[in-house]
């Protein structure tokens, strides 16, 4: 990327960011405000994923006067914006989700943040908001569609249970219908945006009046396959030459490059078991190759549900069932026990050198409650 002079932002680099964006922050600039008044401990059996938050918040300002303030970790707030934030009117926003894990070794950490960080840089860079190292929105107080002069990042923090409400590793079934579109060449389907999810829930509701659980978003003439609503797509199969192959949609602007789909490639990859491709695939070619009895497994993957297998689609009035859990589910069940593995025994376990990008959290600088 590079400086489009106006201050959209620094010049990106492969190795974590430009030096600006590394020099931003320093630990001694932290402000802390511990709350006065903390929670009880939620009973992590009955967690509904996304409703529980905890005592503290992150907040840091930024304006492209005085640049970034300095962060200020704070008891959770409602946030004070101007009703004429660009935020609100012209969606001039981004976000990032990831999740820190307390391994046997009771430290925690994060499962390789340098991919989320990398991915918000990206989403930054596309919306005009200035880079840092959690969401972004746009306080710009006026209205008119340009880029803002203030900004706000801020991180919140939850502690969930299983993403989908018919628990974890159930299958799930999936809604295919042409006549919506997710992304398209040219747009920000491979950004963190909300405006992408806003604009996909009237979908996601006919999806659920369709007895189905997640929307399976297609594109182009010919039905292309790329993701589900909050998953990235894997098709575990015996491709077309009769090869057993693992293939999952390329990144090719329209999807999302999501960090666990990153960490399955790579865990396939250093197997060497069978072949591993990103490649284009079709409604067509799926339902050739399950008539050809072809189809062994379907999943998704995210930060949130880890690992999900599929059990059907619902595609053009007809339903299509994939026999992902008559199959084991084989592969599904071992890249699901792997990632674990590596989330909450990181300290226990060699692993390859691009897993060994774990982020260990200071208990310091954590205000929690003991």
């Amino acid at each position: 990327f590079k400086d489009c002079n106006n201050g959209c932002s620094a010049e990106y680099t492969e190795e974590g960011g430009s030096k600006e964006v590394v020099d931003t922050f320093k630990a001694k600039d932290l402000i802390i405000t511990p709350a006065t008044v903390l929670k009880e401990k939620p009973d992590p059996d009955t967690l509904v994923f996304g409703t529980v938050f905890t005592d503290h918040m992150l907040t840091v300002e930024w304006s492209s006067e005085s640049g970034w303030e300095k962060p200020h970790i704070k008891p959770l707030q409602n946030l004070s914006l101007h009703p004429g934030s660009s935020a609100f009117h012209y969606a001039v926003e981004l976000f990032e989700g990831l999740k820190a894990f307390r391994g046997v070794d009771n430290k925690i950490r994060l499962f390789r943040p340098k991919l989320n960080m990398d991915r918000m840089y990206r989403s930054a860079m596309r919306a005009t908001l200035p880079v840092c190292l959690c969401t972004f929105a746009s306080l710009q107080p006026s209205l008119g569609v340009k880029k803002p002069t203030k900004a706000l990042i801020f991180v919140i923090l939850s502690p969930v249970g299983p993403y989908f409400s018919s628990g974890s590793f159930n299958p799930v079934s999936l809604w295919a219908n042409p006549k919506y579109v997710r992304a398209w060449k040219g747009g920000t389907g491979d950004c963190k945006m909300g405006g992408n999810y806003g604009s996909s829930l009237f979908a996601q509701c006919e999806a659920i009046e369709n007895a189905c659980q997640q929307v399976l978003w297609l594109y182009g003439e010919d039905n292309q396959i790329t993701e589900v609503g909050t998953m990235n797509l894997f098709l575990y199969w015996i491709n077309e030459n009769g090869e057993e192959e693992l293939a999952t949609p390329p990144l090719d602007g329209i999807i999302l490059p999501g960090v666990t789909r990153q960490s399955i490639l790579d865990l396939a990859h250093n197997w060497g078991e069978f072949k591993v491709s990103e490649r284009y695939l079709t409604m067509d070619d799926l339902t050739t190759a399950l008539e050809e009895s072809r189809v062994r497994e379907m999943f998704g993957s995210g930060t949130a549900c880890v690992v999900c297998p599929v059990s059907k689609i619902l595609y053009k009035g007809e339903t299509i069932h994939i026999p992902t859990m008559e199959n084991g589910p084989k592969l599904a069940s071992r890249i699901l026990e792997k990632l674990t593995d590596i989330q909450v025994r990181a300290s226990l376990l060699k692993m390859p050198s691009y897993f060994n990008e774990s982020l260990e959290l200071n208990p310091m600088l954590m205000v929690r409650r003991e």
